[in-house]
C-alpha cells in the first residue's frame, strides 16, 4: 500500500470512531490525539440581513435615520463582512508560523461605497428642463470638491514581489515517525563457506520509531528507536532468531546561518504584526463604508428636498396656468400667454419626473449598501426609503488649526498605522535575508545505546552467553548503556560565491527602502486630504451662503413680478422666467447644504475621526454589531 493511501486509511479510521454523546465530555487524551488531524471549524456565511431592517420597515417604507443607516451597513455590508475574514486569516498565519511554516500573506485590498447619484456630473441640483439663465451651481461630490480624489483601494506598501524567505526555519511542530515491515528474503550465495549454505534465507521484522522537533535557537532534535528481528538458516551465525536494537539522539545546532531566536522566530513576529494589520484594515474598511453611507444618506436627503422643491414649483406653475386661463377668458391676456404657461407646467413636470427617478436610483444604491441580499426578500426590495434626518449647515464651523488636524490624522488613521507595521515587517524579513549571507556551520552531537539479544542457533555452535535472551534483554542492555556510542562534530559549508544570498539581501534592502517611501507617500496623501477637505468646507460654506442669498433675491423678484402681474402690468412670460430662476436657486441651496455636509464628512475621514464622530464602537463594529 502506498504511503498516501495508508495515511488516508488511518485518518478515515480516526474519524469513524464514535465519540461520546454531546452532553458528555470526550476524554482529554483522545482530543489531544485527534486534534492535529481535524480541521478547525469555521461558521458558514449568513447572507440574511440583520433584524434591524425589519424593525425599520413599516407600511412598505423603510424609515431610516443616518445612525440607522450606519448601523445597518456595519451589520450587513458585504465589503465589511469580507474584510472581517482577514482576522481569522491572520490567526491562521500565526498558527502556521508557530509550526515553523512560511507565511501566505494577507490581502490589502479595500472597497469603496458606490458613488451614487451625487457623484461626478450629478444632475442633483442646478439644471432645469425649462430654459432660462443660470443662477449659479455648486459641486455635489467629493471628487469635484478635490477631496479624496483618488481613494486608496490597495494598502500594500511592500510592492508586488515577495521578500526572500531567508534561512530555513526548523519545524517547531513535533512529529512522531514509525516504520513496521516484514520481509522474507532468499539470496543465492557465491561462496557457501561464508554462511554455511548455498542459499541464505532470512525473515526480517523491522519496528522503528522516531521523534523530531525544532526549537527557536535553530536546534533540531532527532530521536530514533530502531529494532530489527532476524531469523537465518546460516550455520555460521551464533544466534537465530536475534534482535538488534538501538536508541539514539542526534542534536544539530547551527552556529552561524540559522542561529538565534530572532532569525528563527521572525515569521512568528511577522504573523503577529499581520494580525495587527488585519484589524487596522478592517477599521479602514469601516471608515470607508461609514463615510460612503454618510455621503449617500446626505444625497438621499438632498434628493428628497429637491423633489419637494420641484413639487412646489409645479404647484406655482399650475396656479399661474389657472390665473392666466382666467385672464385669457376675460380678454385681459393674449392667448399666447396661456400657451407659455402650459409649456412651463409640462417643463416642470419633466423636472419632477427626473428628480423622482434620481431619488429612486439613490434609494436602490442605499439599500444595496445597507442590506446583504434583498433579492429573496420582496418586501425589502419593493420598499421605499423615507429619511428621517434633515441636512442643516451649522451657523459656524468649529475647526481646529490645520497642523493639529494633520497630527491627528498621522496618529489615528489606520491606513497609516498598518503601513508602518508593514515597514516593520520588511525590516524583520531583512534580518533573515542578512543571516543567509553567513556560512553554514552546524554543531552535531550524537548519543546512541546499542543492544543485541537472541537465541542460540541450533545449526551453529559458539556465541556469547551475555547476548542470549529475548527482547527484554535487549531493552535492558539499552537502558543500562552497556554498548554506548558517542560523537560530536562540525559540518561546514562555505559558499565560494554566495551570489543568491547577496542578491536576496540587496533586493530586500531595495524593497524595504521602497516601503519607507510608500509610507511617506501615504502620509503626504493624508496631509493633502486634510488640506483639501478644509478647502472644500470653506468653499461649500461660501457656496451655501451665496445660494441662500440668491434664493432670497429670486424670491423677492418673483413676488414683485407677481404683484405687477396681478394688476396687469406684466405677462406670464416674465412670471415663468422668475419661477425658473427661483426653482434653480432653491435646488442650488439644497445642493450646497449637501456639499457642505459631504465635505465635513470627508474631513472626518481624512483625520480618522469619522467612526468616533458617528458613535461607532470599534469592538462591536468588528463583530458586526
Amino acid at each position: 500500500m502506498k504511503k498516501n493511501s495508508l495515511v488516508a486509511v488511518l485518518l478515515t479510521l480516526l474519524q469513524s470512531v464514535s465519540l461520546p454523546a454531546a452532553d458528555a465530555s470526550p476524554p482529554a487524551v483522545w482530543q489531544r490525539l485527534t486534534e492535529p488531524y481535524v480541521e478547525r471549524p469555521l461558521a458558514p456565511v449568513d447572507m440574511r440581513s440583520s433584524a434591524r431592517i425589519r424593525q425599520l420597515l413599516r407600511a412598505g417604507n423603510i424609515y431610516l435615520s443616518l445612525n440607522d443607516a450606519i448601523a445597518l451597513a456595519i451589520e450587513n455590508n458585504l465589503d465589511i463582512e469580507l474584510q472581517r475574514y482577514a482576522l481569522p486569516s491572520a490567526d491562521t498565519e500565526i498558527l502556521r508560523a508557530k509550526g515553523g511554516g512560511l507565511l501566505r500573506g494577507l490581502s490589502y485590498g479595500l472597497a469603496e461605497v458606490p458613488v451614487g447619484v451625487g457623484g461626478p456630473a450629478s444632475p442633483l441640483v442646478t439644471s432645469a428642463a425649462s430654459s432660462g439663465f443660470s443662477v449659479g451651481s455648486v459641486p455635489t461630490n467629493p471628487s469635484e470638491l478635490g477631496v479624496l480624489a483618488e481613494p486608496q483601494d490597495n494598502l500594500l506598501v511592500q510592492g508586488t514581489l515577495p521578500l526572500s524567505t531567508g534561512p530555513v526555519v526548523p519545524l517547531f511542530d513535533p512529529a512522531l515517525t514509525a516504520q513496521v515491515n516484514w520481509t522474507h528474503q532468499t539470496t543465492p550465495q557465491a561462496n557457501s563457506f561464508t554462511v554455511g549454505t548455498s542459499a541464505l534465507e532470512s525473515n526480517i521484522t523491522v519496528a522503528n520509531g522516531g521523534f523530531v522537533e525544532g526549537f527557536g535557537p535553530g536546534t533540531l532534535l532527532s530521536v530514533g528507536f530502531n529494532n530489527s528481528r532476524q531469523t537465518l538458516n546460516s550455520t555460521r551465525t551464533s544466534y537465530s532468531p536475534f534482535t538488534n536494537s538501538n536508541l539514539g539522539f542526534t542534536i544539530t545546532q547551527p552556529l552561524l546561518r540559522g542561529f538565534g531566536l530572532a532569525v528563527n522566530r521572525r515569521f512568528i513576529r511577522i504573523a503577529k504584526n499581520e494580525r495587527k494589520i488585519a484589524g487596522l484594515l478592517l477599521r479602514q474598511q469601516l471608515i470607508a463604508t461609514v463615510y460612503g453611507v454618510v455621503r449617500l444618506y446626505t444625497d438621499l436627503v438632498a434628493l428628497n428636498e429637491d423633489v419637494k422643491v420641484k413639487e412646489g414649483t409645479l404647484a406655482s406653475a399650475e396656479k399661474l396656468y389657472s390665473d392666466t386661463q382666467a385672464r385669457v377668458e376675460e380678454g385681459t391676456q393674449a392667448p399666447i400667454e396661456l400657451t407659455r404657461a402650459n409649456a412651463q407646467v409640462y417643463s416642470i413636470r419633466q423636472d419632477l419626473i427626473n428628480a423622482r427617478a434620481l431619488l429612486e436610483e439613490q434609494e436602490a444604491i442605499v439599500k444595496s449598501v445597507i442590506t446583504r441580499r434583498s433579492s429573496d426578500d420582496p418586501e425589502v426590495l419593493a420598499a421605499r426609503i423615507v429619511p428621517t434626518d434633515t441636512i442643516d449647515v451649522p451657523a459656524k464651523d468649529e475647526t481646529r488649526p490645520i497642523q493639529e488636524l494633520i497630527v491627528q490624522a498621522f496618529v489615528n488613521r489606520p491606513d497609516l498605522l498598518q503601513a508602518g507595521v508593514q515597514v516593520e515587517n520588511s525590516r524583520i524579513s531583512l534580518e533573515g535575508s542578512r543571516n543567509a549571507l553567513l556560512p553554514e556551520v552546524d554543531l552535531v552531537g550524537i548519543a546512541q545505546n546499542n543492544a543485541l539479544a537472541g537465541q542460540p542457533n541450533p545449526l551453529a555452535t559458539g556465541g556469547d552467553i551475555a547476548f542470549i535472551g529475548g527482547y527484554g534483554s535487549a531493552l535492558e542492555q539499552i537502558f543500562a548503556r552497556n554498548y554506548p556510542t558517542y560523537g560530536v562534530g562540525i559540518n561546514v559549508t562555505l559558499p565560494l560565491r554566495n551570489r543568491i544570498a547577496q542578491a536576496d539581501v540587496a533586493r530586500d534592502q531595495i524593497q524595504t527602502r521602497q516601503t519607507e517611501i510608500r509610507l511617506e507617500q501615504f502620509r503626504k496623501q493624508a496631509q493633502l486630504e486634510v488640506e483639501d477637505a478644509l478647502v472644500a468646507m470653506r468653499r461649500a460654506r461660501a457656496s451655501y451662503e451665496a445660494a441662500v442669498q440668491t434664493e432670497a433675491l429670486q424670491k423677492e423678484s418673483l413676488e414683485a413680478e407677481q404683484a405687477k402681474f396681478e394688476v396687469g402690468a406684466s405677462t406670464s412670460f416674465f412670471i415663468i422666467q422668475y419661477q425658473s430662476f427661483l426653482a434653480q436657486a432653491s435646488s442650488t441651496v439644497v445642493a450646497a447644504k449637501s456639499s457642505y455636509l459631504k465635505a465635513r464628512a470627508a474631513l472626518e475621514r481624512a483625520v480618522g475621526s469619522i467612526l468616533d464622530d458617528n458613535h461607532v464602537e470599534i469592538d462591536s463594529a468588528m463583530r458586526g454589531r
